[in-house]
């Protein structure tokens, strides 16, 4: 199941700033995530291969960006 073992959440406040989407689909190295004209959309597909890089954190706002380890819960 993609995504069993974490999950990525962005704030719907900048998840439609096209701006950002592009800086996240091109510093992501997993391709978790996808620009589009209306914003930045989630490849569940690709949630599993998330290497914990917080690369996407540091690109995005403060606490912009979630990476949700499901495994802590």
């Amino acid at each position: 199941m993609p995504g069993e073992f974490i999950d990525v959440v962005v704030d719907p406040k900048v998840a439609s700033d096209p701006g950002l989407a592009k800086k996240l689909e091109e510093i992501c190295p997993v391709s978790i995530f996808v620009a589009e004209p209306t914003g930045v959309r989630i490849d569940a597909e690709n949630l599993d291969e998330c290497v914990l890089c917080d690369l996407c954190l540091e690109a995005a706002p403060e606490g912009m960006v979630q990476i949700i380890k499901l495994y802590e819960r």
